[in-house]
């Protein structure tokens, strides 16, 4: 495993790999029902790879994650890694919020410290709020108290939400997406570079962009890659250019199997900042150009719009509309679709535009109407 630093933390190696823990291994396909064994067994496989930075968050798999995390870090394995998770920024509704939910976690996680806390899916919007209703302060309290011991942010907004909040405050750390699509995608490139300038950690979250970078790739693809003449994977070819960004300090995996670890793990090893070569990061440029072209809608999974009160299956519609969209496999997928999503009533017919979702998402997706065209071609 290699590891790097952040500018403001100097003396704590940090394994360039990070084990995310929103899209753990689950049952019955529910995603509140953590298969535990399982997931268990991938964080404890992960950390004896070295990995030592865990990243968790209030809401994931429907608030099971934090609880999850506690017990499978017992037996010694909590002080092995450094602990991170966030404050669901937009349940705050008044100062005494921040205390009670930074108490609910430390009880949820079994532990009487989160060694780097963010704050959640911060925008324009969430940032006033966090100001009119004191949160800066509370991060100090927590800071001087030692329950947390770094404070960060993690963004979904625009890039001049990012320069406003970066510049808002003496952040130790922020959690940016970051992958060879989304280089000008909210805080991008331009906010990795800002974020450095400030001396700010970065953590690059969704680097494969929720699996699909690593999935079997078209044949354009294919041919843009070879041209590069080393035989790697396409999760692996993800992974190197967003450790080529010396800024990163660690990128977030939500592995869900040993197979996604055991690949993940193999070029944590390896890669290096700037390895990359001019001529790679122009092939890299080539498959954007390829994939930015077909995507249907800027999903990536992250499940914040459910649950969904009439039972549809968001994420799954989209990446099922995307993998059509990007891999021409609309006769499969339409297979898919019909015998998973429709058989359970979770498709996209069953969506009653009560709007609940779109506030929650941070791609700002208009998720009813883009629904509305899902169903429309693979429900067909």
């Amino acid at each position: 495993m290699r590891f790097r630093t952040f500018p403001k933390i100097p003396d704590l190696p940090i394994s360039i790999l990070g084990f995310g823990c929103m899209r753990l291994p689950v049952l019955d396909g529910d995603a509140s029902r953590i298969d535990e064994e399982a997931a268990t067994r991938l964080l404890h496989g992960a950390i004896e790879g070295g990995v030592n930075y865990v990243d968790t968050a209030y809401p994931y798999h429907g608030g099971e994650s934090e609880p999850f995390v506690g017990r499978a870090l017992r037996g010694g394995y909590r002080g092995r890694v450094q602990l991170a998770t966030k404050c669901p920024t937009w349940m705050v509704e008044g100062e005494g919020d921040w205390e009670r939910f930074l108490d609910e976690q430390l009880r949820r996680l079994e532990t009487d410290r989160v060694d780097f806390y963010l704050l959640h899916a911060l925008n324009g919007e969430r940032w006033e709020m966090v100001k009119r209703f004191g949160g800066l302060r509370a991060l100090g309290r927590a800071l001087a108290d030692r329950r947390i011991g770094y404070a960060g942010f993690s963004f979904h907004g625009s890039p001049d939400d990012f320069a406003q909040i970066i510049e808002g405050y003496d952040w130790d750390f922020c959690q940016i997406q970051l992958n060879l699509l989304d280089v000008d995608f909210q805080a991008g490139l331009a906010g990795l570079r800002l974020a450095a300038s400030r001396k700010v950690g970065v953590i690059a979250m969704e680097p494969l962009r929720g699996g699909l970078l690593a999935a079997v790739q078209p044949e354009a693809v294919r041919a843009v890659w070879a041209r590069g003449g080393r035989a790697l994977s396409p999760a692996e070819w993800a992974w190197r250019w967003v450790w080529h960004h010396p800024e990163v300090v660690t990128a977030l995996s939500g592995m869900n199997t040993e197979g996604q670890l055991r690949e993940n793990l193999a070029v944590a090893v390896t890669a290096t900042a700037g390895a990359l070569s001019p001529m790679e990061l122009d092939l890299a440029a080539q498959v954007r150009r390829y994939y930015l072209e077909r995507m249907r809608v800027p999903c990536t999974t992250c499940g914040y719009c459910l649950p969904c009160p009439s039972g549809v299956s968001i994420p799954d519609v989209f990446s099922m509309l995307n993998t059509t969209a990007m891999f021409d496999s609309r006769e499969a997928t339409s297979r898919l679709y019909k015998g998973i999503l429709v058989s359970r009533g979770s498709a996209a017919d069953a969506c009653i535009e009560c709007g609940e979702c779109e506030p929650k998402c941070p791609q700002a997706i208009p998720i009813p109407e883009t629904l509305k065209e899902a169903h429309e071609l693979l429900g067909a």
